[in-house]
Order: C-alpha cells, then structure tokens, then sequence
C-alpha cells in the first residue's frame, strides 16, 4: 500500500528539525537619558550615545554626530536627516556602524578626507565643508571649524585642515562640537557659544587641564565632556568639571555617561 500523502508530512518534519533556531535581535546597549535645551523655536534634545557620538533632535530634523558603535546603539531614534563626521578615523567614520542605519535620504556634510574614504553608494548624499566654510540647510546653519593637534605638524595624529568640528546655529542656539582636537586658537576664539561639547583623551586630543584652559577662553553656557576615553581609560571629567567652575561658576558643566555599556 502506498502512502503517498504522508511524504510532504515527512518532509516538514524533516526540515523542522533542519531548521536554524531562531536567535534574538540583538540588544540596544545601555544609553543615558536625554536633555532637552530650550530654542527660541523648539527644544533641543541632546541624546548621547557613546565616545564622541551623539544625536541632535531640534524642529522636526535629527542631526547624527559621527555615528560609532554599532547600528544598536541608534535603536528607537529618528532617521538621520544630517550626519556630521568630523574626521576618517574609525570612532568617528564608522562605516559598519553607518551600513546599518538608515541613512538613505540623510545629507552626510564631512571634510574632504573623509568624502574620499566614503563608499560610492554615499557620494550623491554628500556635501563637503572645508575648516571656514558655512552651510545653510534645512533650517539650520553649519560652520566647520578646524580641529588638530598642537603643535600643528603634518604627522600629528590629527593635522590641521584634514577633519571639522562643526558649529551648529538651531533655533538661535550655537552649538559647538569640538572632533578630535587640542585647545587652538580657533577654539578659544569662539564667540557666542550656547553649548559645547569637547574632547579630551591622551595621548590622542588633550588632557582635562587643556580641555578646561580651552573652555574658559570660549566660555559657552553649557559644556558637555565627551569623547574622554584614552589610552589609559577615561579622562577625569569630575576634575575637569572643578577646574571650569572654580575659574568660571557661571559656565555650566554636564557630567554625562558616555561609556555605559563598560560600567
């Protein structure tokens, strides 16, 4: 007697026990609560992720700050509309990181070294800015600011004119994102300043002592320290936070996690 409907039953049986199991999506790391600022149109809502990334949302527009870490880490935000990367090194352009989000309708502004590393899939979504120059867009308006090592020599680890901080006008606030860079001139010269967020990592940016000197020059409302892993672990942000306010108590220090996932 032949059993002839019994084979697809066989099959599936089959194929069941053949089957890969099923894995869980992966887990958005830990990530610190956000702030909101007032604007003189919006909130805006400061979000870090981690080292020196961090998402900006203000009037219907997300700005990305050298997305890093793993597409996770950006789980339940908004899609991009701005992506700013500061430098080619891998904390900031992060090209797996970026492959995971979706990016697709977000205008990447970046120096040229890191335009020229982009992948061609990117290139129509590019606008270059050069350390000085300015651009208007989508309501917002972005300066790029020269971001290096002292003393300024061509095999710093970050030379001048290669990577931007950026200066961001929303709503009438200036906000300063320092990249990769020691307390220059251009830092120090900055006017008008409502909130910063700077750097401070041996032996690749500066020490907490530079990075105060730095902000006490520029003197923005609020400051962020951030991209403060180094060499030898984290920089001493409570320290930094002392020297600022004992010089300067009306400059506001916001002492935020940025390395959750590692405490």
């Amino acid at each position: 007697m032949k059993f002839p409907f019994l084979l697809p039953a066989v099959l599936a049986t089959f194929a069941a026990f053949q089957a890969p199991a099923q894995t869980a999506p992966k887990a958005a790391p830990p990530r610190v609560a956000a702030d909101q600022l007032a604007t003189a149109k919006d909130p805006l809502t400061v979000q870090p992720i981690t080292h020196g990334s961090v998402v900006l949302s203000w009037n219907g527009k997300t700005i990305y700050v050298d997305p890093y870490g793993g597409a996770p880490a950006y789980a339940g935000l908004a899609a991009p509309d701005v992506i700013l990367i500061t430098d080619i090194h891998s904390d900031h352009l992060d090209l797996k990181t970026l492959s995971g989000l979706p990016v697709d309708h977000a205008l990447l502004i970046v120096p040229q070294a890191v335009a020229d590393q982009l992948p061609a899939q990117y290139r129509q979504q590019v606008c270059v800015l050069h350390n000085g120059q300015r651009l208007d867009t989508l309501g917002l308006r972005v300066a790029a600011i020269p971001m290096y090592n002292l003393p300024a020599t061509a095999d710093a680890r970050h030379p001048k004119g290669r990577g931007n901080g950026y200066v961001l006008n929303l709503g009438g606030k200036n906000v300063y994102l320092s990249g990769d860079t020691e307390a220059t001139a251009e830092m120090r010269a900055l006017k008008d300043i409502d909130v910063a967020f700077v750097c401070m990592n041996l032996p690749y940016t500066m020490d907490v002592q530079q990075a105060a000197q730095g902000v006490l020059a520029f003197q923005p409302g609020i400051v962020y320290p951030y991209h403060y892993r180094g060499q030898n672990g984290l920089s001493d942000v409570a320290r930094f936070r002392q020297l600022v306010q004992q010089a300067n108590p009306n400059i506001e220090v916001r002492l935020r996690n940025w390395y959750p996932a590692t405490q």
